[in-house]
C-alpha cells in the first residue's frame, strides 16, 4: 500500500477588478513539506477572463503567473522570495493580498503523489 502524505494546496485566482470581487480560477499552488515538494500549474482560459474584463492583459497575466512558478521552483530569477525556503516561499503566495492574483485559503489533503494530486485539482477547479 502506497504511503499517504499530507500536503497543503490554494487555488491562484485573476481577479482583473479587485474592487468587484469577481475572480475565476486559473491556477494551483501545492506544498507538501515531507517530499519536499512546491509547484504551481495553471492555465488562463482566455474567454473567461474576458467575461470579467475585456480589457485583460493577457500576457501581463501569464507573467505573474510565471513569476510564481519562478518562486516555486526557488528560481533566482524569481527575486528575493524564490531564495526563501519552501515553506517560506508557499506561505508567500498564499497571503492573502489585493491583487490580480490571489489565492484562495490553503486547503489540507492527503496524497501518494503530489505530482498527481496537483494535476488532478487543476483539471477539477481550474479547467
Amino acid at each position: 500500500m502506497h504511503e499517504k502524505y499530507l500536503f497543503e494546496y490554494a487555488v491562484i485566482r485573476m481577479v482583473p477588478k479587485v474592487e468587484r470581487e469577481e475572480f475565476c480560477n486559473v491556477g494551483i499552488i501545492l506544498y507538501c513539506k515531507e517530499l519536499k515538494f512546491l509547484q504551481t500549474l495553471y492555465t488562463i482560459n482566455e474567454n473567461r477572463v474576458r467575461a470579467l474584463d475585456e480589457k485583460a492583459d493577457i500576457p501581463e497575466i501569464q507573467s505573474y503567473l510565471q513569476a510564481f512558478d519562478r518562486i516555486c521552483k526557488g528560481d533566482k530569477n524569481g527575486g528575493p522570495i524564490a531564495l526563501l525556503d519552501m515553506p517560506s516561499r508557499f506561505r508567500w503566495l498564499t497571503a492573502q493580498r489585493s491583487t490580480i492574483l490571489q489565492t484562495s485559503r490553503v486547503h489540507p489533503g492527503f496524497c501518494s503523489d503530489p505530482l498527481t494530486a496537483l494535476t488532478r485539482l487543476h483539471e477539477q477547479l481550474v479547467l
